[in-house]
């Protein structure tokens, strides 16, 4: 895994300690059935040159702000998240981006916050949990927040939540509900006609999209009966998605993603630090061992370029300056292409 590829991670969280102190003081110690992992830009950083990543696009995961009752504090909280998360990309040039936190389910404070981000602070793009309370992206009345978003072409990373639903003993909701989220917010995006709509903003599917590139078909057929409009409008809605790699790059999950989604429209994502850097070398050296030359440098930086210019040329991340560090990240880089070897299927 060679620093050449300058990659930029469009799946990458911050969980300042602000935030964290936030999210114990309302009982909660994990995301996604996931304990919270410890942070800072230092780490983010480190892990940052360890793969590769010349740009990492911070974003807050689950619940967001979503644990605050009241409006009002949520929606100061997401602006204290995002002057923090701005303050970061000014210190670190290059290195960080932005999707900014917005107050959902709050239709018109999301959309203020979006707006104030975007011309404000040069957020490279909003955070959008695939559902709020319940509510989830594409369901009516969130016509004010996509009119801001399209105004500006902007950026929109959707991430999933927890299931509004009891989880089921066994499987956490990381594993399995995550995917199911995303794929439902896709789907009602699709469905209710909000890619038509707002055909400029530019939204990025996490994880692959969830089952969307599996499921294409069978979604948009069901769409297709349900509303009358044809199958192939549904599946190029469809496809109008971008998607990252984030625990994703898989010998069985790539090729279908590669398959469906557009030229151009699959970027690289690793999900650290609720991903831990073994499971974010995993699943590179399967994007590494499993395209072509071309594509992984599409997927690596030349696609996330084209959507982000001002990331374009980002930093190239440091070359380690002891030679006890370059020592220890071949080692971890080697260890990391063996195992992925190992748990091939077909492999001895």
């Amino acid at each position: 895994m060679a620093h050449s590829t300058h990659r930029i991670d469009v799946h990458q969280h911050l969980v300042p300690a602000f935030y964290r102190d936030a999210l114990a003081a309302s009982g909660i110690g994990e995301a996604g059935g996931r304990a919270l992992p410890d942070w800072s830009a230092e780490s983010a950083l480190e892990f940052m040159d360890l793969m590769g990543i010349a740009t990492a696009v911070l974003s807050v995961s689950t619940p967001g702000v979503g644990f605050l009752t009241d409006p009002e504090e949520a929606t100061g909280f997401a602006r204290r998240l995002n002057d923090h998360t701005a303050s970061l990309v000014a210190e670190h040039p290059g290195r960080f981006g932005q999707f900014a936190t917005l107050p959902l389910p709050d239709v018109k404070s999301s959309a203020a916050e979006a707006a104030r981000a975007l011309d404000e602070l040069g957020a490279d793009g909003v955070t959008l949990l695939a559902n709020n309370h319940g509510t989830y992206l594409g369901t009516e009345g969130q016509e004010p927040l996509w009119q801001v978003l399209n105004d500006r072409r902007a950026v929109a990373f959707v991430h999933p939540a927890e299931l509004p639903a009891p989880p089921v003993d066994g499987i956490p909701p990381f594993a399995a509900d995550f995917l199911l989220d995303t794929t439902r917010a896709a789907y009602l995006l699709v469905r209710n006609g909000v890619v038509r709509r707002y055909p400029d903003i530019r939204f990025i599917l996490g994880h692959a999209g969830g089952f969307v590139p599996y499921a294409s078909h069978r979604m948009a057929l069901t769409i297709a009966s349900d509303t009358g409009r044809s199958p192939l409008d549904v599946l190029d809605d469809f496809r109008s998605f971008y998607f990252d790699t984030a625990l994703s790059s898989s010998p069985a999950a790539l090729p279908t993603l590669l398959a469906f989604a557009r030229e151009g429209h699959v970027l690289f994502g690793s999900d650290w630090p609720f991903a831990p850097a073994p499971a974010g070398q995993y699943f590179a050296n399967g994007l590494d061992t499993g395209v072509d030359a071309t594509t992984l440098e599409a997927v690596n930086h030349l696609n996330a370029g084209l959507l982000f210019p001002r990331l374009a040329s980002g930093a190239r991340p440091p070359a380690p300056e002891a030679a006890s560090t370059r020592l220890r990240q071949a080692a971890q880089r080697k260890a990391a292409r063996l195992a992925f070897k190992l748990v091939q299927p077909g492999t001895d």
